[in-house]
C-alpha cells in the first residue's frame, strides 16, 4: 500500500510541476509580446531632428 500512495503522490507531482512550467512558458511568452511592443513604441516615438535648431532673435 506504500508503494501505491509514493506512485500516485509521485505523478501528482510531477503533474504539477508541469502545469507549472507551461504557465511560467505562457507568462514568458507574454512578457517578451509586452516587451516587443515596447520597442516597436520607442522607435516610432523617436524625433532625431527635434531640438536641433533654435531660432533665436536678438
Amino acid at each position: 500500500m506504500e508503494i501505491a500512495s509514493l506512485s500516485m503522490g509521485m505523478a501528482q507531482s510531477k503533474s504539477l510541476q508541469d502545469i507549472g512550467t507551461a504557465v511560467l512558458a505562457k507568462s514568458l511568452d507574454t512578457v517578451e509580446a509586452a516587451g516587443d511592443s515596447m520597442v516597436k513604441m520607442m522607435e516610432q516615438s523617436v524625433n532625431p531632428g527635434l531640438g536641433a535648431n533654435i531660432d533665436i532673435k536678438v
